[in-house]
């Protein structure tokens, strides 16, 4: 079977732990319903998102999440078509910002916006790695 990976980038609007809570809810109810996988990395000034599976749904949520003021600054960093999930059990996989990723300062200097699709899906590739253990 073929999906679409999507992976996005956006700033949070007023960030913190209820708005994050409020995201995933959001997340897990729509994604399961709609057989959409994936992982959000969030803090206060980076949302980084994969989201997986049909591509029609996939693009569906994306749609809503740019339309969502919780999101800033919204940019697709990676489209592609994939044979295989990456966060296959995951409706929507959460985790904090390791300190591997960029830091404040890079992100405030761009580096998410110039990073390579390989670069991006590395961050992922390397959550996943970490939910194995």
């Amino acid at each position: 079977m073929s999906y679409t990976r999507l992976i996005y980038a956006s700033r949070p609007f007023g960030y913190d732990n209820a708005m994050l809570a409020g995201i995933l809810l959001d997340a897990r109810r729509c994604n399961s319903r709609d057989d959409i996988t994936g992982a959000l990395i969030a803090r206060g000034d980076l949302y980084l998102q994969l989201l997986e599976g049909p591509d029609a749904p996939v693009r569906d949520a994306f749609r809503r999440i740019a339309r969502d003021d919780r999101h800033v600054d919204v940019q697709v960093l990676v489209t592609r078509r994939t044979d295989r999930r990456m966060f296959p059990g995951w409706s929507m996989r959460d985790d904090p910002a390791k300190s591997w990723m960029w830091s404040q300062r890079e992100v405030a200097q761009g580096a998410v916006e110039k990073a390579s699709e390989a670069e991006v899906e590395a961050v992922f590739t390397r959550l996943w790695r970490e939910a194995l253990h």
